[in-house]
């Protein structure tokens, strides 16, 4: 591989500022293991060792090494995460210090705005710029109709229709991945992940066909990665997501459903639920045709997962802690009826 600089990796200011000039020797991390990582630094590629596991690391970390090891992360620009899937109430960590999320969808039946929007939400408490990227244009007879949909939903986003097998087209992705930026992939599968990444890094991943009834796909991608773009910067192919579980995200809520939060500030009641309370802006909002009923709802609804889920996971790090002090208090014990 090619030497490059820190700042070529993605290296920022933010880092800078946290790193023993004498002591620390960052390096950004690309591949997760189950004890291990793979990491990147100015001289290359190198295998690190996680004393403390890999349960706290995501691709896209940057983090100090010392003798081969990970000695402890530098605090994250931003931080994309979500509730594990089935019944596990942990909270699991997609990728760090990502730039923009690409929301990739296509002009077909995959493309559903309730999805787009929990990505909207996840988005912005993770501090990333949202982009959304419709794919298969060339087989939709109005892909700018779906464009118009998906802008409708924040101003914060941009949307952009290409054709993933088209290198010109891709071309217009590059801004967003160019000169140690970094870009996440997220969506279904079976939407062109994993061709739009191999025209934007020239890899040759493997692909396979969607299904004609439902517009879906298998999973191509299996993990996550870390990979250099044609353009100088890097992008982070993630696994097709069936269910996206919020947690923890009532910032990013606020953020994308603020026309909703500014009505409810002008509510009679601080403790207003929006439901039948008398003197309700939002209520009298949906009224008068200025709020969109189905918006209001799934803002509803995101809340209550969200709120859902966050109650989970505290309850879950709690047992955990419960369970290691059980631990460490069965541990003294022995090694004091020991003598020790």
């Amino acid at each position: 591989m090619q030497s490059m600089t820190y700042a070529e990796l993605g290296w920022t200011a933010h880092f800078a500022r946290q790193a023993d000039a004498d002591l620390s020797h960052p390096a950004r991390l690309t591949e997760i293991h189950r004890t291990r990582v793979q990491g990147l630094t100015p001289d290359g590629p190198c295998d690190l060792a996680a004393p403390d596991g890999t349960g706290a690391l995501a691709v896209g970390d940057w983090v100090a090494v010392e003798n081969g090891t990970v000695s402890h992360v530098f605090e994250r620009q931003s931080l994309l995460k979500r509730r594990a899937a089935g019944e596990d109430s942990r909270e699991q960590l997609i990728a760090a210090n990502v730039g923009t999320l690409g929301i990739v969808t296509s002009c077909n039946a995959d493309f559903n705005l309730r999805r787009i929007e929990r990505y909207l939400v996840l988005a912005a408490d993770a501090g990333c710029l949202p982009l959304v990227i419709l794919t298969k244009a060339d087989m939709a007879d109005e892909p700018e109709a779906y464009v118009r949909e998906a802008e409708r939903l924040s101003p914060l986003l941009t949307a952009i229709a290409i054709d993933a097998t088209d290198p010109l087209d891709v071309k217009r992705v590059l801004p967003w991945c160019r000169d140690g930026e970094t870009l996440a992939l997220v969506g279904s599968s079976g939407v062109g992940k994993t061709t739009l990444r191999n025209a934007l890094t020239g890899e040759d991943a493997a692909t396979q066909a969607i299904r004609e009834d439902d517009a879906r796909g298998r999973h191509t991608t299996t993990s996550r990665a870390l990979v250099r773009t044609t353009a100088g910067g890097w992008l982070i192919d993630t696994p097709g997501m069936r269910a996206l579980r919020l947690t923890d995200v009532a910032d990013g809520l606020e953020t994308v459903f603020a026309d909703i939060e500014d009505l409810a500030l002008s509510c009679r009641f601080s403790d207003c639920a929006h439901q039948t309370e008398p003197g309700c802006a939002v209520l009298a909002a949906v009224e008068n045709g200025t709020l969109d009923p189905d918006r209001l709802q799934r803002w509803r609804k995101l809340r209550a997962e969200d709120r859902r889920n966050s109650e989970s996971i505290a309850e879950a790090r709690a047992r955990d802690k419960d369970f290691g002090k059980m631990v460490k208090g069965a541990k003294f014990l022995k090694n004091w009826d020991r003598g020790g």
